[in-house]
C-alpha cells in the first residue's frame, strides 16, 4: 500500500502542477479504486493531503508576492463555513449515489476545463469605466487594490460557501470554481488567483478534516502522509514540466483523463 499511496500521490500533485488546479480530482477515485478504501474515508483523506498540498504551493507563491491575502480571507472564511454542511450532507448520501455524483462533478469540470482551454479566461480591467462598474463583479481602484463593497463582499461569500460545500462533500479542493470566480468577479490577475485559491484551499480543506474527524471518520495517518509526500513531489515536477509545454494542450489532455476516469466510476458503479 505504500508505494501506491506515494505513486498515487504523485500523480495528484503531478496534475496539480501542470494545469495549475483541478488535479485532486483524482484523489478520491485512485484510494476508492486503487487502495480499496471506502468513499467516505478517501474523501477524508483527500482533503487532508490536498490541504497540505495546497499549503506547500501557496506558501511558494505568497514568497513571490502573488497573493492577495484580504480576498483570500473572506473567501476561505465562507468556504470554511460551506465546507462541514458538506461534509454533513455526504453522510446522508449512500456512497454508490456520492460516487456517481462524484463523477457527474467531474463531467461538469471537464467540460468547463475544455472551454477555458479553448477560450482561456482574462481578467478584466484593474480600472473599471462606469459601464463595467454595473455587472456583478467587484471593481479596483487605480492601484489595483480591491474595493470592497457590500456587494462585493456578499458574491465573494456566495462563491466561497458553494467551494466549501463541494469540499466537504467530494474532498476536491474547489481549484476549478475558486480561480475563475476569483478572476471574474475580483478581477484578479489570474497569476495572483491561483496563488490566492491556493490559500482558500488550504484553510477551507481545514474545515473539512475537522468536520470530519468531529463526526468520527478516521483518517488512516501514514497513507495521508504518504500521498502528501508524493503530492508534493508531483507538484514541482508537474511545474517544471509545466513550464516547456503548451498549457491549453496540457489542459485538453487533462480533460480526457478526467472523463476517462469519470467514465470508469460511472460504469463500476452501475454495474454494482
Amino acid at each position: 500500500m505504500a508505494p501506491l499511496s506515494l505513486i498515487f500521490g504523485a500523480v495528484v500533485g503531478l496534475s496539480l502542477g501542470l494545469t495549475g488546479g483541478g488535479g485532486a480530482i483524482f484523489a478520491v477515485p485512485l484510494l476508492v479504486y486503487g487502495l480499496n478504501m471506502a468513499p467516505r474515508q478517501a474523501v477524508a483523506i483527500s482533503l487532508a493531503a490536498v490541504g497540505a498540498t495546497s499549503f506547500v504551493g501557496f506558501y511558494h507563491r505568497w514568497r513571490l508576492g502573488e497573493v492577495e491575502l484580504r480576498t483570500g480571507l473572506l473567501f476561505a472564511f465562507a468556504g470554511m463555513v460551506g465546507a462541514p454542511v458538506g461534509a454533513w450532507l455526504a453522510r446522508l448520501i449512500p456512497e454508490s449515489i456520492l460516487l456517481l455524483a462524484f463523477a457527474g462533478m467531474m463531467v461538469l469540470v471537464a467540460v468547463r476545463l475544455w472551454r477555458q482551454a479553448s477560450h482561456p479566461i482574462l481578467p478584466q480591467a484593474a480600472c473599471p469605466t462606469p459601464a463595467q462598474s454595473d455587472g456583478p463583479t467587484c471593481q479596483r481602484d487605480a492601484t489595483g487594490t480591491l474595493i470592497l463593497t457590500s456587494r462585493c463582499a456578499v458574491l465573494l461569500l456566495i462563491v466561497g460557501v458553494f467551494t466549501g460545500l463541494l469540499s466537504g462533500l467530494f474532498g476536491v479542493g474547489g481549484g476549478f470554481v475558486i480561480v475563475p470566480a476569483l478572476v471574474l468577479f475580483s478581477r484578479m490577475s489570474i497569476h495572483r488567483a491561483v496563488g490566492t485559491s491556493l490559500m482558500v484551499i488550504a484553510l477551507v480543506s481545514v474545515s473539512g478534516v475537522a468536520a470530519q474527524a468531529w463526526a468520527g471518520q478516521a483518517i488512516e495517518p501514514v497513507v495521508t502522509s504518504l500521498f502528501v509526500v508524493g503530492g508534493i513531489a508531483g507538484l514541482f515536477a508537474g511545474q517544471r514540466i509545466g513550464h516547456r509545454l503548451s498549457g491549453s494542450a496540457l489542459q485538453k489532455v487533462f480533460v480526457v483523463a478526467i472523463l476517462a476516469v469519470a467514465g470508469f466510476v460511472i460504469i463500476r458503479n452501475i454495474a454494482a
